[in-house]
């Protein structure tokens, strides 16, 4: 990796986490310079805007939470392991996150819901694919006989969703992880009775 690339991707890196602490809107360039340790010049010398780099940040951000996925599903076998595995990584993102500043997803949908489209369309492009992914994972455990026929692969990935980002949102609101803990012990229930 060249020099000018290792740049970029410390900028990306820098970025992501300040964004995902603050948000967009709430960093400034002057921000980013602070993080990141460059001038105006230096960063813009990588991206063209900060629009730019909020998109290429939050792609980052978003490997990184794949990364750990990925890492969770690797030694499961079996349809509702691997379910319960995702459900049970978004625990750490509580106390030791995928990028400082919790779910970069969460994040980045709230604050982009109407004022940034751009990032918008990838905020729901990465729900898609954690969607797309627990439903792969339940269809194929429907193919195998280990969940339920007939199961609605969509709406148990949508209650799935919603119940974890809902509990790191009060976990994080009132600074107690009570809230994941009760989401996630209900979670573990609710997919037991796909047996």
């Amino acid at each position: 990796m060249s020099k000018g690339e290792e740049t970029k991707t410390r900028i990306i890196q820098k970025a992501a986490e300040l964004f995902n602490q603050q948000g967009y809107a709430g960093s400034s360039i002057a921000d980013i310079m602070r993080v990141t340790g460059l001038q105006k010049g230096g960063i813009y010398n990588h991206f063209q805007s900060k629009d730019e780099l909020a998109l290429q940040a939050f792609e980052y951000a978003i490997a990184c939470v794949s990364q750990r996925t990925r890492t969770a599903l690797r030694s499961q076998r079996h349809a509702i392991e691997r379910l319960k595995a995702m459900i049970d990584i978004s625990r750490s993102y509580l106390n030791n996150p995928p990028i400082k500043g919790g779910c970069p997803l969460l994040n980045t949908a709230v604050e982009s819901d109407d004022a940034y489209p751009a990032l918008r369309d990838r905020a729901q492009k990465a729900m898609d694919s954690w969607r797309h992914l627990i439903c792969h994972v339940i269809e194929n455990g429907m193919k195998k006989g280990e969940i339920q026929p007939k199961i609605d692969a969509d709406e148990i990935a949508t209650i799935i969703i919603v119940t974890l980002e809902g509990a790191i949102m009060m976990s994080k609101l009132y600074g107690d992880d009570i809230h994941m803990q009760r989401a996630i012990n209900h979670l573990h229930q609710y997919i037991d009775n796909l047996l």
